[in-house]
């Protein structure tokens, strides 16, 4: 029996794609986990071996700043005091080593199904990609084939037919 803590959309809306990586933010993760985002960073200062730069990294000033404007986070005239975390899939499962309570797992767990299940949509959105390309060769190749087709017709058609000589007798 699967335990249900979050809904689905609320760990999917905070889910983001960043450096070509799906990543989430130490703060939503916190915010997940159910500690503050200053706790949370805390257990990985003090593991931070387990989390190499594929797992987890610190996000530049333009990426906190443009994250900043998409989802207006502080007040105006506040500043970023830290500059946010993001963890790959993998750093999210590390996570759960760091993090001990039950609550952590649970969400870990809703976590990486998630994760699974997002993988799984993009395989079966390249496979439509595939077999749609494929049909539109497909497509173009018989358009090409019906063009050739209507050309033919047409010049048939424009085939001018000879001038049939008038019957009688003819005077200069």
């Amino acid at each position: 029996m699967r335990t249900i803590l979050i809904p689905e959309e609320k760990i999917e809306n905070k889910i983001f794609l960043m450096r070509g990586k799906r990543v989430m933010l130490d703060k939503d993760l916190a915010e997940l986990y159910g500690v503050k985002t200053k706790v949370l960073n805390q257990a990985i200062k003090r593991n931070m071996e387990r989390f190499p730069e594929d797992f987890m990294f610190q996000l530049t000033k333009e990426e906190a700043n443009s994250l900043r404007s998409q989802f207006v986070t502080l007040k105006r005239g506040e500043h970023l005091k830290y500059l946010p975390y993001a963890f790959t899939e993998q750093g999210v499962a590390m996570l759960s080593s760091v993090l001990n309570s039950k609550r952590a797992i649970q969400v870990n767990i809703q976590i990486m199904r998630i994760f699974t299940k997002l993988r799984e949509v993009i395989a079966n959105n390249k496979e439509i990609m595939q077999k749609l390309n494929q049909l539109e060769s497909k497509i173009e190749k018989h358009d090409s084939e019906i063009q050739s087709i209507f050309e033919a017709i047409r010049q048939l058609i424009s085939i001018p037919e000879k001038q049939k000589r008038k019957v009688g007798f003819y005077t200069n």
